[in-house]
């Protein structure tokens, strides 16, 4: 025998009580086969979780918008520290700076690597005591360095530093929207619940196959097993919703 299946997504809890919405709408109170209790509780809760829905797939789209202008603010932030990087040691190489002038930037004497910059925190990290070692050595008398200038690192640092922040915050946001969508869940279940029965136990003077094709109608989905396919009869297979599990 199908078994009715209670919608297991978003999508299928909308579409669920939007159908039960709709017969509501065109039906008069005797004609339904659910308590007219039920439809304003419906006509209340159903907008919210539209809202909901609707919210975190905005925030979502947006996000993922934003994602492609700050992976680029990203490449160009690290690029720019990397190369600050490699020119400081290149002018240590050619003696044009003393090998401790290293350490105005958080490095060893001797440490002559360009650090990882593949993480955002290390970007960040990097970046302001680049940014603030540069400012100390020439402060001290020391020839600022070029190619790129200290100047260009710091636009690229900052764009990233906003870009970042405006990341956290769109991320945060679709964040927040789907843990309301995860709140209303409960709710949206017991409601599908409480409905479906209603429907089902006023149709319970009919055949079980009869019942389940007037249940149908008002969105009800009933699935067979994998195993009982083959025991379905035909005619059954052609009224009733059928899933393999």
């Amino acid at each position: 025998m199908p078994y009715r299946r209670l919608p297991t997504t978003d999508q299928a809890r909308r579409r669920a009580m939007a159908k039960a919405m709709e017969i509501g709408s065109s039906k008069m109170p005797d004609n339904l086969a659910f308590s007219q209790q039920t439809l304003e509780k419906l006509r209340a809760f159903s907008p919210e979780f539209e809202k909901a829905l609707a919210n975190y797939k905005s925030s979502l789209e947006y996000q993922v918008l934003k994602n492609k202008d700050y992976g680029e603010v990203v490449r160009k932030a690290r690029i720019y520290l990397s190369h600050f990087i490699q020119v400081l040691n290149l002018a240590i190489a050619r003696e044009e700076m003393e090998p401790t002038d290293r350490e105005y930037y958080g490095f060893g004497k001797d440490d002559n690597n360009v650090p990882s910059l593949n993480l955002e925190s290390e970007i960040s990290n990097w970046g302001n005591k680049i940014i603030d070692g540069e400012q100390t050595r020439v402060n001290k008398g020391g020839n600022p360095l070029y190619s790129p200038s200290i100047a260009l690192v710091k636009v690229h640092f900052s764009a990233f530093q906003d870009a970042y922040h405006t990341q956290k915050t769109l991320q945060a946001n679709t964040v927040r929207t789907l843990e309301q969508i995860a709140e209303m869940r409960e709710t949206a279940d017991n409601l599908i619940k409480d409905l479906w029965n209603e429907i089902e136990l006023n149709y319970q003077y009919l055949s079980p196959k009869h019942k389940r094709q007037k249940a149908k109608d008002y969105g009800l989905v009933y699935i067979y097993r994998r195993n009982e396919l083959k025991k379905a009869n035909p005619e059954e297979l052609q009224t009733d919703l059928i899933f393999e599990m």
